[in-house]
């Protein structure tokens, strides 16, 4: 029975047991938490005076935000604890229910049903799965044959997905507002699952340094990285707004988005994941490159579904956090990063 469901394989898999947690990850996780609990502190003591000279709303979102952020770090602590398998069903999880926000606040018909059923328990699953077996999967799935699982899951949902879609929402009979409809949920599957199963992708890649020696840390410190590099550029791009910011990036989408916040959010976030750059393969200036082009992802992320949140008259994606809204909303940033961050990785660090 454990040979046919090819436990055994995983369990014995190099890359399943190689450097799962080693110092560096551990030691970026306690950063990670210091950081948090200094903020956490911050914001107790900002709410608990009346006059700080801060606005209250601001402190509020602030301290909503802090919330979600201890939210996000225990979940993927645990995730973490259950080893490559639990990071892919954590992050598949949470596709699941970012793509229901998706889909609630954006129009569909009884139609649409069926092909619904499809995007949901079909292709979510299979993507997440195919990112799960990797380059590396049980004998009996082409592990023998040297089958790697990226040649599929990189092209299944932008293609046969997305051709299955249309055409079995035609199938269904109903024409009205058939592109826009069909163009919706193409899109919801798009960023919700596939461009952020390209974060524990990361956890399948075979690092190198720059001048071709493996590298001898963990593929999970790579994964907190681009997580945390992705939130953070989300934050300073506010701060530097309420700081520094005139000039809107466009007012009609999000008026607290500026150009002054972004080029900030770029050189801030560059500088702290150079700083960070011991947690990877990269040197020093090649985490903050890498920092800059996250920070532009990111953004790219959060003006999208605000321009979607406007067309579709809502505030927010969903109600996680009183403040801080939905799992989509939480997340725009890293799913659009994560795809880009995965192949400038795979090209120059494999």
């Amino acid at each position: 029975m454990t040979m046919l469901l090819g436990w055994s394989n995983i369990e014995l898999s190099p890359l399943a047991q190689a450097n799962w947690h080693d110092q560096r990850t551990y030691l970026l996780l306690a950063v990670v938490i210091v950081a948090l609990g200094i903020a956490t502190i911050v914001g107790w003591i900002l709410s608990s005076r009346e006059k700080v000279g801060i606005e209250s709303a601001l402190i509020r979102r602030f301290n909503h935000k802090i919330i979600v952020w201890w939210m996000m770090a225990a979940i993927f602590v645990f995730g973490f604890v259950l080893n490559r398998l639990g990071v892919v069903v954590l992050f598949g999880l949470i596709s699941f229910w970012a793509l229901r926000e998706f889909i609630t606040m954006t129009p569909t018909r009884r139609g649409d049903h069926r092909t619904l059923f499809w995007v949901f328990f079909i292709f979510t699953p299979l993507q997440y799965v195919m990112i799960w077996l990797g380059s590396d999967p049980p004998s009996h799935l082409g592990g023998d044959r040297g089958i790697d699982y990226y040649d599929y899951y990189s092209i299944f949902i932008p293609v046969y997905a997305s051709l299955f879609i249309p055409a079995r929402a035609a199938i269904a009979g109903d024409y009205k507002r058939f592109l826009e409809r069909s163009a919706t949920i193409q899109s919801g599957l798009l960023i919700c699952v596939y461009s952020l199963s390209y974060a524990p992708a990361i956890l399948d890649l075979k690092l190198v340094q720059t001048d071709g020696t493996p590298w001898d840390g963990s593929t999970v410190s790579v994964l907190i990285f681009l997580v945390l590099i992705a939130q953070l550029a989300s934050v300073f791009e506010r701060a530097w707004g309420k700081l520094a910011g005139r000039h809107v990036i466009a007012e009609r989408i999000n008026a607290s988005r500026t150009w002054e916040g972004f080029l900030g959010s770029m050189v801030t976030t560059g500088i702290v994941a150079a700083a960070l750059s011991w947690a990877t393969p990269f040197h020093w200036w090649e985490a903050g490159i890498l920092g800059a082009v996250v920070t532009v992802m990111a953004c790219a992320g959060t003006m999208t579904m605000s321009a979607i949140k406007r067309d579709r008259g809502v505030t927010d994606t969903g109600t996680l956090v009183q403040g801080h809204a939905g799992v989509l909303d939480q997340i725009d940033n890293i799913c659009f990063a994560a795809p880009v961050f995965y192949h400038f990785t795979r090209f120059f660090w494999v």
